[in-house]
């Protein structure tokens, strides 16, 4: 059964944080995710079950985004355990539209099944597994959430991949933008945030949109990518 869906959506810019303020964020930032790294569960979550590595924070925009442009498919690289898989299909029940196409180099075993999500086990940078998610999507409007390798250029690679999917308007999620050092786990190299940056500085089809980052903790700082609206001749 689907859910009667309301009009409101928060749709303005956000003030500028102090100077002050924005190093409480990264600290805090900075501790939250240290404390996973630690063996703590602050991004250990589930959903009916189900593990995913999010931040509950997140996982809120997300589903204010899909609500919002109600894509007909949302594409997910880095399947994990299938949690975030399920967390999107339920989301499509309620909104009564929409399915998903998860990609995992090796998922693990026992998936949750739902009549919205499809699986396909490969690299999401694999030219086949690239033109087979191509070819689903077809002309319909997508989501893409990429999840997988977090090296930069791995990363890079993918949204090469998966950017032409989406359609003005809608949205290309970087996730885990915050290693290296922005402001986490300055250890790990060169990851999505750079990836983020050298596609933004070749191309002008997309923007960050910063009003997804309004809780102020975020795994994908300058990772909510909205395609821009096409300008009339």
């Amino acid at each position: 059964m689907t859910t009667r869906i309301g009009s409101y959506f928060p749709d303005r810019d956000q003030s500028p944080l102090s100077s002050e303020d924005a190093k409480i964020v990264g600290r805090f930032h900075d501790l939250y995710y240290r404390r996973w790294l630690e063996g703590s569960d602050t991004i250990n979550l589930n959903w009916f079950g189900y593990p995913l590595l999010k931040c509950p924070m997140d996982l809120w925009i997300y589903q204010e985004l899909l609500v919002r442009t109600r894509p007909d498919v949302v594409v997910e690289t880095g399947t994990f355990c299938g949690g975030s898989a399920l967390f999107i299909a339920m989301i499509c029940d309620q909104i009564g539209h929409g399915r998903v196409i998860t990609i995992d180099i090796e998922p693990k075993p026992n998936p949750p099944q739902h009549p919205r999500i499809s699986y396909v086990t490969g690299s999401s940078i694999d030219p086949s597994i690239v033109k087979e998610t191509h070819l689903s999507v077809g002309s319909e409007r997508a989501m893409v959430i990429l999840d997988a390798d977090h090296r930069a250029e791995f990363v890079f690679e993918e949204i090469k991949a998966y950017s032409p999917l989406v359609q003005a308007g809608d949205y290309l999620i970087v996730e885990d933008s915050n290693v290296n050092g922005h402001p986490a786990y300055p250890e790990f190299g060169p990851g999505p945030m750079e990836a983020i940056e050298k596609f933004l500085s070749e191309q002008d089809d997309f923007s960050i949109d910063a009003r997804c980052e309004r809780f102020l903790m975020t795994l994908n700082p300058r990772g909510y990518l909205k395609r821009k609206e096409k300008r009339s001749s």
